[in-house]
């Protein structure tokens, strides 16, 4: 795992958020949601997780997923 960055919950993502992750951040920004974001990569795939129980994901087929974070 390489660790990526970190900001607050509502401010712009920093430039090294993968774009395809943005639309699915502000989704769950929009349930009105706070905390942190922190990005890393696993297997070269970006994953976003927000420390108020949620993460975006990249698949391995492209497909981008907003869940609650699962142990």
């Amino acid at each position: 795992m390489q660790l990526g960055t970190r900001w607050a919950a509502g401010a712009d993502a920093p430039a090294s958020v993968p774009a395809a992750l943005l639309p699915a951040i502000a989704e769950v920004e929009g349930r009105g949601l706070t905390g942190m974001w922190t990005l890393t990569w696993l297997e070269g795939r970006p994953i976003a997780e927000l420390d108020a129980g949620w993460e975006v994901l990249l698949t391995a087929s492209g497909d981008v997923i907003a869940r609650e974070f699962q142990d």
